[in-house]
């Protein structure tokens, strides 16, 4: 082929890896662009926010907007108790979650027994069923077992996910059996095997689950506004919700309570997200 033939083609990939390219920074662009406003404008008075245009760089550095965030609609500084229901709820569901649905999983790809795929498909049926249909059931059983206004109410419905369970044992089924084999041949039990080879050889999909699980309930609304009695115990969206309403609360206010919320979810994100990028490659350090 001539150097003459082949130019249409490399201009073609080229044309094609441009417009790929001009996609990609336009989806960034649409994703960034409300971060960028929420971190900007919660450093701005109310009345820099709504002016017009929109000035993205803050003239300077408005801390009162954090600090009416922190003192809350009423001024008792809830919102430090709010946080840390907030963080105890989500750890727990999303600890559970990863052990228990790890647990399943790895009994669903690497033993055999009878009715395991019927199981299976019976767990994923349950992620058909919209959590509204059940909510008020799980209200009735929480209230009848004295749970409402405390931490176990909010996790114990979430333990366990049908996501969780179907993430782990796609993974597991791709784990080579032949570590599996030499562990049980040199004596090891099967919950050994469990904690001291799958888990430590299934970082990437560990750290994916445990930030889905995490920002299930950091962003969990609904439940928490059911099982929530006194304002100790409410979680950080139901403080945000209330403040947010409160007349006293402005734009820059808002932006600064939302951004304080947006941390946590943040640092976690970036501190595990090296794990569930380079999940392609687990298995490669073990090679050879």
């Amino acid at each position: 082929m001539s150097r003459s033939d082949s130019l249409p083609g490399a201009l073609g990939n080229t044309a094609a890896r441009m417009v790929r390219l001009l996609i990609l920074a336009a989806v960034l662009v649409f994703i960034v662009t409300p971060f960028v406003f929420m971190l900007t404008a919660s450093f701005m008075p109310a009345r820099d926010i709504i002016s017009m245009p929109y000035r993205w760089l803050p003239r300077g550095l408005y801390l009162q907007n954090f600090l009416k965030a922190i003192a809350g609609y009423d001024g008792r500084y809830l919102f430090f108790r709010s946080f840390l229901n907030s963080l105890v709820v989500a750890t727990s569901v999303a600890v559970t979650t990863v052990l228990l649905a790890s647990l399943t999983g790895y009994s669903l790809a690497k033993f055999r027994y009878r009715g395991r795929n019927l199981v299976f498909l019976l767990i994923m049926a349950t992620m058909m069923i919209p959590f509204e249909t059940i909510m008020i059931p799980l209200h009735m059983v929480t209230i009848k077992l004295k749970l409402q206004n405390s931490y176990a109410g909010m996790v114990l419905p979430f333990l366990v996910s049908a996501f969780g369970v179907f993430m782990m044992r796609q993974y597991f089924i791709t784990f080579p059996d032949e570590f599996l084999d030499a562990a049980r041949v040199d004596g090891m039990s099967e919950f050994g095997i469990y904690w001291k080879i799958i888990l430590p050889n299934a970082g990437p999909v560990i750290a994916t689950l445990f930030i889905l699980a995490f920002r299930g309930q950091w962003d969990t609304l609904l439940w928490p506004l059911l099982i929530a009695q006194t304002e100790k115990m409410k979680t950080l969206p139901l403080y945000i919700v209330k403040f947010t309403g409160d007349i006293n609360s402005d734009e820059g206010s808002q932006m600064a309570v939302a951004l304080l919320a947006s941390i946590p979810m943040m640092a976690l994100f970036f501190s595990l997200s090296k794990y569930f990028i380079s999940g392609s490659a687990v298995h490669s350090s073990r090679k050879g």
